[in-house]
């Protein structure tokens, strides 16, 4: 008998775990430990603070402070590395977006300041010349995923939790049946099970494929996390196959390449046009990049739901069963979102008010948005 069992040991499901595990909670972790093949073995790391909406904005917003809160304890295979955000503005038009996301940002107290297109030369000189400037956001951070998640889920079980590696075939009315038959049992059951719906069929989410291509070592030719303010009008698209300009330096020296999104298909396999239009859109922003070497590419599929915001908190509007509650749904933002996330799903467990407003991210507003009916 468990206080709460999660589902899914991605970095989300670790980052609940433990938070549960804060509580004195006896907690379960199914699945948890496995990272092949997941969206947190896939991801780029990338601690960002975004503003496509006001709630989506308190999130990451909060959720990085916590990271940075943490960084001093994070073990060094997390590689957290505070190198800051910035938004590459090619044009002029692109030049008032950044303006406007930097008065959004300062609105918020977060730090942020515009580049000339000098000083944003200077800042990183292997991109193009010309560029009409920036935006800089130097509390952004990155992390290498998989070491972060296993360092949750070993302070989870550091506090008692205790991991099974089994598969979970169904999870409803407090009862977890796992694929050799056993049942495992709880008052509660969190469902962070990426974009798997199989557990519960009524969750909007939708898988939304993207390549990734890691180089040899190249120390110092990035130094901060780079990415194209188009990239913002790449993420809107949710239907149009789209690339954007987005490299991040790794400590290690070496540079981690996207992004891309494709929408429908559910292979993970590698596909060379998609791969070739996003390298491409890379040289556009910094030509010396064509004379580096890659090492791999790969794919993951991000978790999506149709407003592009997460789940979390109780199941209700999706389903009738008191006993599941969900943190699902991040898209390219479960890395970023995972530790705030799992205190607002405790926050909303306990009864008690949290740092942000929660009700955001309930699933009850699917109900109302895309007329989803109780499964």
């Amino acid at each position: 008998m468990f206080d709460v069992l999660v589902v899914g040991g991605g970095i989300v499901g670790s980052a609940v775990a433990r938070e549960c595990a804060l509580e004195g909670w006896r907690v379960g972790v199914v699945g948890g430990g496995n990272l092949s093949g997941s969206a947190t073995a896939a991801g780029m790391g990338h601690l960002v603070v975004m503003d496509d909406s006001p709630a989506q904005l308190a999130l990451t917003a909060y959720s990085r402070s916590l990271w940075r809160g943490m960084a001093q304890r994070l073990p060094k295979t997390a590689e957290y590395d505070g190198c800051g955000t910035i938004w590459v503005a090619a044009d002029e038009e692109e030049l008032i977006e950044a303006r406007a996301k930097c008065a959004v940002y300062e609105g918020m107290g977060i730090e942020a300041r515009m580049l000339s297109s000098a000083e944003l030369s200077e800042a990183e000189p292997h991109l193009r010349k010309r560029l009409a400037g920036g935006l800089i956001v130097p509390e952004d951070g990155v992390i290498y995923p998989p070491a972060a998640a296993q360092y949750f889920l070993g302070e989870a079980k550091r506090l008692g939790a205790e991991v099974v590696g089994l598969r979970a075939v169904s999870a409803a009315h407090g009862e977890v049946r796992l694929a050799d038959g056993s049942v495992l049992t709880a008052e509660r059951i969190v469902l962070a099970v990426g974009t798997d719906c199989t557990l519960l069929p009524s969750l909007p989410i939708q898988g939304r494929k993207g390549h990734l291509v890691i180089t040899d070592r190249y120390p110092g030719v990035v130094r901060h996390q780079l990415v194209e303010l188009g990239y913002l009008k790449s993420a809107h698209k949710l239907t149009e196959d789209s690339v954007a300009f987005n490299v991040q330096p790794r400590p290690t020296g070496q540079l981690m390449i996207g992004s891309s999104r494709q929408y429908g298909g559910t292979s993970a396999e590698i596909e060379p046009a998609m791969l070739r239009r996003m390298l491409d859109r890379t040289m556009e922003y910094m030509p010396g990049l064509g004379q580096l070497s890659g090492l791999r590419a790969w794919t993951g599929f991000r978790a999506a739901t149709p407003d592009k915001l997460p789940l979390i908190g109780q199941a209700a509007g999706l389903s009738e069963d008191e006993s599941l509650w969900l943190a699902v749904g991040f898209e390219g933002l479960g890395i970023t979102n995972a530790p705030g996330a799992a205190r607002l799903l405790v926050d909303g467990m306990k009864g008690r008010t949290g740092a942000i407003d929660a009700t955001p991210y309930l699933a009850a507003r699917m109900c109302r948005q895309v007329g989803v009916v109780y499964a």
